[in-house]
């Protein structure tokens, strides 16, 4: 029995690369949520005086080494901004093996040593820490590129890549399924009213104009539907790490959309980017890589080739005399 696992186990291995821009693109998108966070919000926000709390930022313990207590006391302001330009080049997808565990240390040192955080950065602070695996096994230049046979990497870091995939998609999946479960014991959930409840509130729901627009539907009995259906939704994308190919495409776009409303109806841009790299994590198969051959076409370093093919296609035509 061990001897087939241990053979099912190699062909596993030997399999694609799973070091690809798929999650590539979910290391962007999640450190430009961190990033966002940080660039729009001013050290005075982040780390303000809370109950409970007799400094800022929190420094006890382990803390003391967040980014925003290594640096000396009253240099908040520029602790921010060096997590920004870190971040920025975390996003730009630039040596994986040096930045995947500097972009786990500033989403943790955020988690740490603010106050004012959300369930985004949390979520930031620990996918992040389970993709080190990934980008300390990932020789490539660029994690939008390719992997060559020079990168492709030892059996044993190969495996310890792919080992890594499955605790990131069963660590989104344990996300929506508690997101999901979690609200059944909350009596608005459960009798369908909680849409109405978030959507209209003052200080958490949609923009005045917005709420205005939902409320004669929201006032509506199907309001019970629409909150339904997030649950299910929710309940649905937890599933997404067991269902086939074929239901993870469709579930994909309808997870962005899902969130693409919250960034509208509640303004969470930065909690929504981070969501959408979790989705990518948990939904495309790192085979299946993206395309954006029109965004290469844009980029100059992609362009530097095109004048010489195309003079190479140019026949030649011989001087008058």
């Amino acid at each position: 029995m061990l001897t087939r696992f241990g053979m099912r186990a190699r062909e596993w291995v030997a399999g694609p690369a799973p070091w690809s821009n798929v999650y590539g693109l979910a290391r962007t998108l999640i450190a430009l949520g961190t990033c966002g966070t940080l660039a729009f919000s001013h050290s005075t926000t982040l780390f303000r005086p809370a109950v409970g709390l007799s400094e800022v930022p929190v420094s006890d313990g382990i803390r003391r080494a967040s980014l925003f207590c290594v640096l000396p006391s009253g240099w908040l302001e520029v602790a921010r901004w060096v997590a920004v330009l870190l971040l920025l080049v975390v996003a730009s997808g630039w040596r994986p093996r040096l930045t995947g565990v500097v972009h786990w240390w500033v989403a943790i040192s955020l988690h740490w040593s603010g106050v004012l955080t959300d369930g985004g950065d949390q979520l930031a602070a620990i996918l992040s820490l389970l993709m080190v695996p990934l980008t300390l096994t990932d020789g490539r230049r660029w994690h939008w590129d390719e992997v060559s046979p020079a990168e492709a990497g030892s059996e044993a870091g190969r495996l310890v890549a792919h080992s890594a995939w499955v605790l990131l998609r069963a660590q989104v999946a344990l996300v929506y399924f508690h997101a999901s479960v979690g609200k059944f014991k909350v009596s608005e959930w459960v009798d369908g009213t909680a849409l109405y409840y978030w959507l209209l509130d003052p200080s958490i729901g949609a923009p005045e104009w917005l709420a205005d627009l939902m409320r004669p539907i929201l006032s509506h009995p199907v309001v019970a539907l629409l909150t339904w259906s997030v649950l299910v939704l929710e309940l649905c994308l937890a599933l997404g790490l067991v269902l086939g190919s074929e239901s993870r495409r469709v579930l994909l776009p309808l997870g962005i959309a899902f969130h693409a409303g919250i960034a509208v109806f509640h303004g969470l841009i930065s909690f929504v980017l981070i969501m959408f790299g979790a989705l990518v994590l948990l939904l495309r198969p790192y085979q299946e890589t993206f395309r954006f051959e029109w965004i290469r076409s844009r980029l100059p370093r992609f362009q530097a080739s095109e004048p010489a093919s195309a003079m190479e296609s140019i026949p030649s035509v011989p001087r008058p005399s």
